[in-house]
């Protein structure tokens, strides 16, 4: 009977690392495969971006441009490039998720160890980066990818009329 458990067991395990790489393979495929209201999505409905032969970004990604210049880069370093003070999101979001990126700047993070000590603060209730929460993913989604260069990008779509609403809803503002 132990043997029948021990071979059990063996197989449970085996079966978590042989999907271990796939759990960590971050934000998957980035390709949009549909788009409501101007926002893009991959296949498993996780929001991303669009870049178009000429270079023009979808809105979300050029907002989330400006957004995590305004919020993040004083710890995370331009275009998501990472600091002496925090880590590169670039890399980060290669094995990070969606979920886990919300997670995480909702609820914060502390990293402790003998050569440092990394504290990200919780912004959950910070409007100013809840309220955009997406755009910022997928900017630095786009980052991740290579698919925008560091820098302003030099054209995006117009501003969507869905994100003007929802923006004018989540910051209390009357339309």
């Amino acid at each position: 009977m132990k043997t029948c458990y021990r071979a059990t067991a063996f197989v449970l395990v085996a079966a978590l690392f042989s999907i271990a790489p796939a759990l960590a393979d971050g934000s998957g495929d980035p390709t949009a495969v549909k788009s409501e209201d101007g926002k893009y999505f991959d296949k498993q409905g996780t929001p991303t971006y669009k870049v178009q032969a000429d270079g023009t970004v979808d809105w979300y990604t050029y907002s989330g441009f400006i957004r995590y210049h305004s919020e993040c880069h004083v710890c995370h370093g331009p275009d998501g490039m990472g600091s002496s003070y925090a880590p590169a999101l670039v890399d980060s979001l290669k094995t990070m998720n969606y979920g886990d990126f919300l997670g995480v700047v909702a609820s914060g993070r502390k990293n402790v160890n003998t050569a440092n000590e990394n504290v990200m603060p919780a912004f959950g209730t910070n409007k100013n980066v809840m309220c955009v929460i997406d755009d910022i993913y997928v900017y630095l989604r786009a980052r991740a990818n290579d698919a925008v260069p560091r820098g302003r990008p030099a054209k995006h779509e117009e501003k969507p009329e869905a994100a003007t609403k929802w923006q004018d809803s989540c910051f209390g503002q009357k339309s």
